[in-house]
């Protein structure tokens, strides 16, 4: 099953540090948020990736172009030019890069890659959001309800700490990262093939008219994910995530991933 990563936005809300490279290029632990995600996908077996570029697509091209060689250690033989790889752990993926557009939308990013899907269920995911949904059980309830469309349905980061009151005297104070109530739109898509008949040209959001008319026809479900679920919109987000990877407990890490070599890890 292919796994549509959207990475083609301009990441204005963040620009300190999309001046140089798209916001699925921003690290976090020093690897970009997109190998986070795909290392999320790949825990669950899916590990056939299609992403869809745009903004400073070469960028992304060129880490997954380096990244065997940027993983492993080497012997280069300049008298011949041979190079040989000793150990590494670079994952066995397989990757599909398409710029599709500067200022195309997500609907026509995804559009853009019907050819690359096969005619079969394919996922989709935004390339700057993080979570630790079960993805196995996500493509189980798509299989099981037989519409053309799953949501992942989300609980929203609380911005502020909670207060529980006793008149004026603060009796409690939880700083919460969900909040306990409304379900948001949290990527992690599948879609039937017939999606693609729902989707319009360059300038349509996934997240407007596409959806809006999958669930006036009674075809899109949500999966409903109250675990942790973090999106990288603002320099702040970024740094929260940036924390929870440095304490080695975060989340959305798969238990098999193992430790990073020194220079890459954080």
């Amino acid at each position: 099953m292919q796994t549509i990563l959207l990475a083609g936005g301009l990441g204005t809300r963040i620009s300190e540090e999309t001046v140089s490279r798209p916001k699925p290029m921003v690290e976090i632990g020093g690897r970009p948020i997109l190998w986070h995600i795909m290392h999320s996908y790949a825990a669950f077996g899916f590990r056939e990736f299609v992403i869809a570029g745009g903004y400073r697509a070469d960028v992304i091209k060129t880490y997954f172009h380096n990244l065997h060689l940027l993983t492993s250690d080497w012997v280069l033989d300049f008298r011949d030019g041979t190079r040989q790889p000793i150990g590494g752990d670079t994952p066995d993926w397989r990757v599909t890069i398409v710029d599709t557009g500067l200022h195309t939308q997500t609907a026509g990013r995804v559009l853009r890659l019907r050819a690359w899907t096969g005619g079969e269920t394919f996922m989709v995911t935004y390339g700057d959001g993080l979570a630790d949904v079960d993805l196995r059980a996500l493509v189980a309830f798509h299989r099981r309800h037989g519409k053309l469309a799953t949501v992942t349905a989300v609980r929203p980061p609380a911005r502020f700490g909670r207060l529980q009151l006793d008149g004026e005297q603060v009796v409690a104070f939880e700083e919460k990262r969900q909040t306990s109530e409304g379900w948001v739109n949290g990527g992690f898509f599948v879609f039937e093939p017939q999606v693609f008949d729902y989707l319009g040209g360059d300038a349509t959001m996934l997240e407007r008219e596409p959806l809006e008319a999958l669930a006036t026809d009674g075809q899109l479900m949500a999966f409903q994910h109250a675990g942790f679920w973090q999106p990288m919109d603002t320099l702040r987000e970024k740094q929260q995530l940036e924390a929870l990877w440095e304490s080695g407990r975060a989340p959305w890490r798969p238990a098999n991933l193992g430790a990073l070599p020194a220079r890459q890890a954080a």
